[in-house]
């Protein structure tokens, strides 16, 4: 090649070079805020960064503040992990009775439900009956089983496919004034069963003038554990009337005993353990412990904060000694309506929530309720400080994780709504308030009504 041609060529290389280099400067980058990436020698030009994708709305429908703060968090916790399907979660807070009817009213018209909603455990068997409007759950659930409380899943099944997710197992416990039995001189790790409960009642009210309990007269919270621990309920398996089984009325006789015949209860200031009036009796030192289900933590967290200290958590007593323990109880299960436009994402995200190991362990941090997987109980983020080991100590998973075996489903048939409510407004009340019928008398005129209905 001539000296000329081989000085053209070297000028049209030159060219070349400079504008590429030229292009590549004007081109925009993927992703301004990442690093420059490191020069490399080969040519192939680099991939570009993805690009997060649009989000999908969801929305979901719930009638506890507590719940929408829970399930806000989670949201922004699915779209840090999860930058290539985000989500927008509007949420629709509103009264128990509007989020329940406007659901019902959204099934039955086949428009207009939510893609996500709560369900509380009273109303869930009025969205089975028939063929369930709900998406069935198993895909979800079933792959964790090992490590989770499966009864608390058995409560919102029907005919072997799961339809809700709970917050919580719902362990009933009992919170003892450790102030007051203190002052008693009662060891109550010593307490194992209800007549040593009585016993140590008797002492605390000689000593302190002090009640040893409170008991409800128009809820079932005070009862309903004793029932369970006999391995009875206000239906059978099979969604028969059984709430006049002579086990009940020996519960609620119990109860009845211990307000007017040993006299170590009272009534439950304004009628229940949710009561502003009865949050100033317990908060003031009113009576020596009360039995509820873990879930019942953030109540005296949230509405008797001077009680910080002075509570310990046990398990309730039990019939005998070595007797059943009982079941999860309260709760609220979360289902997918199947009228969702986006099934898998919606199915996914409430696994995240709620299944997932973080979202467990948030169900502590955040709400202070018993997760559903029992194996992050003994992990080191459930004793890490926050305002429930503030208030109890860090020791409560300790003992809860002793109790996860022994925990059975209720029965929640189509008539449960109806049973719980009859139970609420008139059994409690005719025995425990008015003294008008005795336990197994108002158990009889409760099962007639119901199975009226049936």
């Amino acid at each position: 090649m001539s000296k000329k041609f081989r000085i053209i060529a070297l000028i049209m290389c030159l060219s070349l070079l400079v504008s590429a280099c030229a292009n590549n400067a004007s081109a925009p980058t993927a992703n301004p805020a990442a690093p420059a990436a490191p020069a490399a020698e080969s040519t192939e030009k680099p991939a570009a960064a993805p690009v997060a994708a649009d989000p999908v709305k969801l929305t979901f429908w719930t009638f506890q503040n507590a719940h929408q703060e829970f399930m806000q968090d989670a949201a922004q916790a699915w779209n840090a992990a999860n930058p290539s399907k985000p989500i927008e979660l509007e949420i629709g807070v509103y009264s128990y009775d509007d989020n329940h009817n406007n659901l019902l009213i959204s099934l039955q018209s086949g428009t207009g439900a939510p893609d996500i909603v709560d369900i509380e455990i009273g109303r869930f068997a009025n969205y089975l009956k028939g063929t369930p409007q709900l998406l069935p759950l198993n895909d979800i659930v079933e792959p964790l089983k090992d490590s989770l409380i499966m009864s608390r899943f058995e409560n919102y099944a029907k005919d072997g496919s799961y339809y809700g997710i709970d917050y919580h197992v719902g362990i009933p416990v009992i919170y003892y004034n450790t102030e007051i039995c203190d002052a008693a001189g009662i060891d109550i790790d010593a307490i194992k069963t209800w007549a040593q409960y009585v016993q140590a009642g008797k002492t605390v009210l000689e000593k302190t003038g002090k009640p040893m309990t409170t008991l409800e007269t128009t809820e079932h919270w005070s009862l309903y554990p004793l029932v369970t621990q006999l391995k009875s309920d206000w239906l059978g398996a099979d969604g028969s009337v059984t709430i006049d089984d002579p086990k009940v009325a020996q519960a609620l006789q119990l109860l009845y005993d211990m307000m007017y015949t040993d006299q170590i209860a009272v009534a439950a200031p304004g009628g229940f353990h949710h009561a502003e009036e009865y949050y100033g009796f317990m908060e003031a030192g009113g009576a020596a412990s009360i039995w509820m289900p873990q879930w019942y933590m953030n109540r005296f967290t949230d509405y008797m904060p001077e009680l910080t200290g002075k509570i310990a958590i046990r398990p309730i007593p039990r019939w005998e000694e070595n007797g059943a323990y009982g079941a999860g109880l309260g709760g609220t299960g979360t289902a997918i309506p199947n009228q969702t436009k986006s099934p898998e994402l919606a199915k996914e995200f409430l696994s995240f929530a709620k299944l997932s190991a973080e979202g467990a362990i948030k169900t502590w941090t955040v709400l202070g309720f018993d997760p559903l997987r029992w194996d992050v109980w003994t992990r080191d983020e459930m004793k890490a400080q926050n305002k429930f080991t503030d208030f109890y100590g860090s020791g409560v998973f300790d003992m809860l994780v002793t109790l996860k075996d022994q925990l059975h489903p209720i029965n929640v048939g189509e008539l449960y709504p109806n049973a719980q409510t009859i139970v609420q407004s008139s059994v409690v009340f005719k025995v425990l308030s008015e003294k008008s019928l005795a336990p197994q008398e108002a158990l009889n005129a409760a099962a007639q009504e119901l199975r009226a209905q049936q």
